[in-house]
Parts: structure tokens; C-alpha cells; sequence
């Protein structure tokens, strides 16, 4: 399976996300078995946040952990803008601490940016981590320019990674985002790495040339959806899904490596931007 390299830490390259996890109780002990399916498939990589239901979600993860070693384990949990203060930030990871049942995150990420100058937000990241409550803190939803202006403040070049949205239909990041991000060594999570099945109208799934190249490695087109995401060093996908099924064929989409020819037919498919986009929020 493919691996990076993020705060230090070794790890496959795709991992498993949480988002809209948590909030229907009946669905609970199945999204639980679909998370513990992900770790015995080899993920590591655990992405969660206060924001996704309202802390539901770190809990569900909490109660999914339970089993496993949590030195075998990067979990990554993320604070939202308005509790990103040197005022609130502290109590804010404490209760996803609690809710996660953990006395540390691998990594904090600063969530997206709100009225909290930059500056604070960093100075008490760097501050919570010398308190061994996280290991590492980084950025999401961050576009080249914030990255510049965190790269300018002081320990901002700390960041052990920025999260984006980032899937062959919404290619933004391509133009200047990662070529920063690679220069600095700065590792890219990539978020809704699948589309989330779709949800803008790409039709990633049912393109003619992703359903043959899927066929060609007799797999499905999340997988190589998937594998484009990390066809290039240092970018941890993170896809979220409820099914034990789907989750065992997301890992295993790891081991998919797309050829040259097939990455050009995909690009062909889905251009390479040829100017600076928006950044893709959702």
C-alpha cells in the first residue's frame, strides 16, 4: 500500500473520514463495524472534527477505537474558527479529547479561517502542542495565499499539513496549491477524495474512460477515483463511507498504481487547470 509521511509518522495513504458519521443512531453499530473494518484493513489514519454533528461524530469514533492500540493509531481531530482563540481553543480540544476517549491527537488541524487573527491561532497551537495534548497542528481549507501568510508568521512553518477538497473533478489545488505544498514539504489531506459519490454532477463515476480503466484492473471506479487522488507523493486521501464493503475496497485501492497512459486519458477526461481557481470549499 502506498505510504506518506505527515508529522513525522509513516502511514498509508489512505485513511478514513468521518464526516455526516454519528448522526443517525440507528445506523451507529454500523458505522462503527465500518470504521473497525478499516482499521483491520490496515488504515491508520482516523479524520474526524468538533464540527461533524455537533461532536457526535468524535464520539462514534471514540466508542470505535476502543479496541485497537492507540499507538498503532493517527487520529486527527480539527477546531472550529470561532473556538480557534487563545481564549477557547484549549477548552475546545479537551472536549474532543474527552469525547474521543484519547489524552492526545496526532494531529489538530485550525479547521478554515474566521475572525481569530492567524497569528493567535498559531501561537496557541504551538503552545497546546508543547502540553502533549496533540503531537502536531495544521491548516484546512487553506488556498496558496493563506499557506504564504502562515509561512510568514512566527512557527507557522510548523504546519504538518493542510486538508483541502481535493477529487479529479475539482482539480484547483493542481495549479498552485500542491506544487507550494510541494516545494514545502507540506503534506496535502485530500477531502471527499470520490465526490461524495457524485453529489456535484461530474459523473466522475460513470465516465466511460474511469469505468475502463476500472475494468482493466478488474476494479471498482472509486478505486481508481482513489488512486488518482494519491498518485503523487505525500497526499493522504481520507473517503468516508458507512459500508464495511466499500470501506475494505477503499484501502485496498492503496495498491492501485494507474499508468502513464491511463493518468493522460484521465487528464484528457479532466484537465489540469490552466489558471488560478477559487478554492473548492464544502
Amino acid at each position: 500500500m502506498k505510504q506518506v509521511k505527515i508529522a513525522g509518522q509513516v502511514v498509508p495513504a489512505i485513511g478514513i473520514g468521518t464526516w455526516h458519521m454519528g448522526d443517525r443512531p440507528a445506523q451507529r453499530e454500523t458505522e462503527i463495524a465500518a470504521i473497525q473494518a478499516g482499521i483491520s484493513a490496515g488504515a491508520r489514519v482516523i479524520d474526524t472534527a468538533e464540527m461533524y454533528g455537533s461532536g457526535r461524530a468524535e464520539t462514534l469514533v471514540g466508542a470505535a477505537l476502543q479496541p485497537f492500540s492507540r499507538q498503532q493509531l493517527f487520529l486527527i481531530s480539527k477546531v472550529l474558527p470561532e473556538n480557534a482563540s487563545r481564549q477557547r481553543m484549549e477548552a475546545s480540544l479537551d472536549a474532543s479529547l474527552q469525547r474521543l476517549q484519547t489524552d492526545y491527537l496526532d494531529l489538530y488541524l485550525y479547521h478554515w479561517r474566521g475572525d481569530v487573527p492567524l497569528a493567535e491561532t498559531v501561537a496557541e497551537l504551538q503552545r497546546l502542542q508543547t502540553t502533549g495534548k496533540i503531537r502536531a497542528w495544521g491548516v484546512s481549507n487553506f488556498d496558496v495565499a493563506d499557506l504564504r501568510e502562515l509561512w510568514q508568521l512566527p512557527g507557522g512553518d510548523q504546519a504538518a499539513a493542510n486538508e483541502d477538497l481535493y477529487h479529479l473533478g475539482s482539480r484547483g489545488l493542481d495549479y498552485a496549491v500542491l506544487p507550494w505544498q510541494a516545494e514545502h514539504d507540506l503534506p496535502l489531506i485530500a477531502y471527499s477524495p470520490i465526490a461524495q459519490g457524485d453529489a456535484w454532477g461530474q459523473q466522475l463515476t460513470t465516465n466511460d474512460t474511469v469505468k475502463q480503466i476500472a475494468l482493466t484492473h478488474q476494479a471498482t471506479v472509486y478505486q481508481v477515483l482513489l488512486a488518482w487522488v494519491i498518485r503523487q507523493p505525500q497526499v493522504l486521501a481520507i473517503p468516508q463511507t458507512s459500508s464495511v464493503a466499500h470501506m475494505e475496497q477503499n484501502l485496498a485501492a492503496g495498491d492501485l498504481i494507474l499508468s502513464p497512459k491511463e493518468l493522460a486519458a484521465l487528464d484528457q477526461q479532466y484537465p489540469r487547470p490552466t489558471h488560478k481557481e477559487r478554492l473548492d470549499i464544502i
